[in-house]
């Protein structure tokens, strides 16, 4: 099967279908890529651009994104504050036909269903890769990370190949392109998000970029900078507060306001299908 589009290019822009939620996957099987923390803001972004929201955790132990919107819903109380904020479940089914069923009950009255996948390779993850429309992979620029999506040679730092993440998203999309024609939804659209790029020393971070850009070719998936390491997303966990949320946050130094930025640039790289937009935060300042 031939990549879902050619690497580093989105799809043709396309609107929302009538009562068919766009569905955003975070899957990665390592920890620590800010997987959780990405998928928060997303969902908190679209929200303040009017879209509906609704998310799924995939994983009932860790429920990383579903306390973090606790946490939120906490401080919104305690303040006495309205701030646009996706409605969130914690998924405990049974079976994978319990998750398809809590899919399609979400996503009956939402633009957008965002899933965060555990860090870990399940049924349900599975089930949750192969009904995605955008599937978003975040990982720490580092060939630590890179070792999920694929091998590389020791000496030249080309891809030797693929990883079993790699492989699995393939046999995914096999799936995913018999479902296009059968239910009427879009093409996957496969993005790797790189997070933490700041700390990379720029010989590595070459490297990285030209294996990224190989194996981009060889599975069709595109690259785009993510989230750089900053203390300021690991202090928000505890409201629940974003970095949309100004006005609540106190006095931004610039690497808020800079993260802030790379936040709305994600946004608009993940070229999400249109909506009829409310407010917008995301414009540029």
């Amino acid at each position: 099967m031939p990549p879902a589009q050619p690497a580093n290019q989105p799809l043709p822009p396309r609107k929302l279908r009538p009562g068919q939620a766009h569905r955003i996957v975070f899957a990665n099987e390592k920890g620590g890529t800010g997987k959780s923390t990405t998928a928060v803001h997303v969902a908190v972004a679209l929200s303040y651009l009017g879209a509906r929201v609704a998310s799924i955790d995939l994983d009932p132990r860790q429920r990383t994104m579903h306390r973090y919107i606790e946490n939120r819903l906490g401080t919104l109380e305690q303040r006495g504050l309205t701030l646009p904020t996706p409605d969130c479940e914690v998924f405990r089914g049974a079976n994978t036909g319990d998750l398809m069923a809590m899919i399609r009950r979400l996503e009956a009255n939402c633009d957008f269903l965002i899933i965060d996948n555990p860090g870990r390779d399940d049924p349900y993850a599975r089930i949750a890769v192969e009904h995605a429309d955008t599937l978003v992979t975040p990982m720490n620029d580092s060939f630590v990370d890179f070792d999920l999506i694929g091998q590389v040679d020791a000496e030249t730092f080309k891809v030797k190949k693929l990883s079993f993440f790699a492989e699995l998203i393939w046999e995914a999309r096999m799936k995913r392109s018999r479902m296009t024609l059968e239910q009427q939804r879009p093409e996957m659209d496969w993005i790797v998000v790189r997070n933490r790029t700041g700390h990379v020393e720029a010989r590595n971070q070459a490297r990285l970029q030209k294996a990224l850009g190989e194996m981009a070719k060889r599975v069709g998936f595109r690259v785009t900078p993510g989230l750089s390491e900053r203390v300021i997303y690991r202090e928000l966990f505890p409201s629940g507060l974003t970095l949309l949320d100004k006005g609540h946050l106190g006095e931004l130094g610039t690497s808020h306001l800079i993260a802030r930025q790379e936040l709305r640039a994600l946004v608009m790289a993940l070229a999400l299908p249109q909506f009829t937009p409310g407010r917008s935060e995301l414009a540029p300042a």
